[in-house]
């Protein structure tokens, strides 16, 4: 019987240690190390669309890569959620009004400026609870004054 590892490589740990950029570039090796090994056995089979055949096929990487894979997935998405507040915010900073930046993320204006002021109600309540790496409550003022009233 084979022991799988204990998970030492967790989003938490990785997130310290990537940057976006970097997380993106180690996420596409290992994807396509382990797309490599799924497109050569399923070329002749691209009609069979039952996920059972996904169970026989293997994989190049061991399971401490393929761990790390799925770890880097959570990674990126946390840091890109993070970089859309950045962009949001150099955009308002930019003039850009709600309807554009509404635009730009494929939402209606009210969802943007929405999913914004969560983001900055979180922001505060982590750094209330403690976390430095949170907005502090200047900047959370200075972004919600940026952020203007919500749009119609």
């Amino acid at each position: 019987m084979t022991t799988v590892p204990e998970v030492a490589t967790t989003p938490e740990v990785l997130e310290s240690e990537f940057s976006l950029m970097t997380a993106v570039i180690r996420l596409d090796f290992l994807s396509r190390r382990d797309n490599v090994a799924i497109d050569g056995l399923n070329d002749s089979s691209d009609d069979d669309d039952d996920w059972a055949s996904f169970k026989a096929v293997g994989t190049s990487l061991d399971t401490e890569e393929a761990l790390e894979l799925l770890a880097l997935g959570e990674v990126v998405a946390r840091k890109a959620h993070e970089h859309r507040q950045l962009g949001i915010r150099a955009a308002l900073r930019g003039g850009a009004d709600w309807a554009q930046i509404g635009r730009a993320l494929s939402i209606s204006p009210r969802a943007a400026w929405e999913r914004h002021i969560s983001w900055l109600d979180a922001q505060a309540a982590a750094r209330r609870a403690g976390d430095a790496g949170a907005l502090d409550e200047q900047a959370v003022t200075a972004a919600r004054q940026l952020a203007g009233r919500r749009p119609a």
